[in-house]
């Protein structure tokens, strides 16, 4: 019997039935075709659309949902269920790293143009700020957008795109005032279909093979001024302001993810004996199971409270940046431990788990690193 949170009404139940009702028949029996394909069926992205998962907290005025966070915790958690990491995370980036980029910074033009296909599944989206040479340190970035009339000529590059292959927008981060550091940064909204934007790779990773991250590169692209997202030389700080729903997110899919690791190894614990027994009845498995188990709790909890903080209106930059951090160093650990205990089965491509291990390893990487979240915290604290 699943555990009741009292976030959660029948409306999220019903909602959760849904989405774990798709995730099982679109979703799960294809987890392991796409990782191998290195890429989802874009139709999966498309019936979410038709089923509004897409736009669950989006505007009710633009086709979307109007719902609260907790609708946005429900859809993760049962994204990650399905074992489809990849296409989670790419759907992460369209919902919760692009589209509330729209919702916050666009005129009602841009909503209508942007938004409304975006909720219904019609176009995908991306947000397109590290460089080769601007990673954490965003104020860094070199590519340039250059006035020239009534448009914009953008040149540089970004790297670590996700969804850049496939997107059929971007927001594109660009110095408007190289003198100004990050106060003269602007952001844009650019069509994949623009002269001079061009996907020059698909990066070859490591995990999250279904979901496709790429390089990109600007030269002497020209976009109207219309594109400018929100106000000229304020996208650095449109940015910050849109990394609590990046970052949040990423805590959900980690302490979820942590669950479903962890439940596999206790399966396979049970099944197998050695020396005469289960080995999951050898105390020192038992009491690592059972330290994983606490370490997963706690990161959910700390998790669940942010969720609440951020559906409130309640500043929670340090605790979004507490439970990013430790729930994706908790589910790496989970997935180490879980493996250990595996043992030569953990490392073999029949099981899933070296897949989940592979998909978990880039959690402590992106939306700001560890140590990233670490300086926040103790930004916060006054150190």
């Amino acid at each position: 019997m699943e555990k009741k949170y009292p976030y959660f009404t029948e409306e999220h139940d019903m909602l959760r039935q849904s989405i774990r009702d798709f995730a099982d028949k679109e979703l799960a029996p294809f987890a392991e075709e796409w990782d191998e394909k290195e890429a989802y069926d874009i139709n999966a992205f498309h019936k979410m659309g038709e089923l509004g998962f897409l736009g669950l907290r989006a505007p009710e005025e633009y086709g979307g949902g109007g719902g609260d966070y907790w609708t946005i915790v429900t859809l993760f958690e049962e994204l990650i269920n399905s074992g489809a990491s990849g296409f989670m995370t790419a759907m992460g980036v369209h919902i919760e790293v692009a589209m509330p980029a729209l919702f916050s910074h666009t005129n009602e033009e841009q909503k209508q143009k942007y938004l409304v296909p975006a909720i219904k599944g019609e176009s995908l989206g991306a947000l397109a700020v590290t460089e080769p040479e601007a990673g954490s340190d965003v104020a860094s970035i070199l590519t340039t957008a250059v006035e020239d009339g009534d448009s914009y000529i953008i040149n540089g590059n970004k790297i670590f795109i996700t969804n850049g292959a496939r997107a059929d927008w971007v927001i594109v981060a660009a110095k408007t005032d190289k003198s100004a550091g990050y106060a003269g940064i602007t952001e844009f909204i650019v069509d994949t279909d623009t002269p001079g934007f061009e996907v020059s790779r698909k990066l070859d990773k490591v995990g999250l093979r279904s979901s496709d991250t790429a390089e990109l590169f600007f030269t002497d692209m020209k976009v109207p001024k219309s594109s400018v997202l929100g106000e000229v030389n304020q996208g650095f700080f449109q940015i910050m302001s849109n990394f609590q729903p990046e970052r949040l997110l990423v805590a959900i899919g980690a302490y979820a993810a942590a669950q479903r690791i962890l439940q596999m190894a206790i399966d396979y614990a049970k099944e197998r004996k050695q020396f005469g027994k289960a080995i999951s009845r050898h105390q020192h498995n038992a009491f690592k199971i059972a330290e994983l188990a606490t370490k997963i709790e706690a990161s959910k909890e700390l998790t669940y409270r942010c969720c609440d903080m951020y559906n409130r209106g309640i500043d929670c930059l340090k605790e979004v940046s507490m439970a990013k951090w430790y729930s994706t160093e908790v589910c790496n650990e989970v997935a180490y431990d879980a493996m250990q205990l595996m043992g030569g089965y953990g490392y073999m491509k029949e099981y899933p788990l070296e897949r989940a291990w592979r998909d978990a390893r880039i959690q402590t990487i992106v939306a700001g690193t560890t140590e990233i979240q670490k300086l926040i915290i103790t930004r916060t604290l006054d150190l």
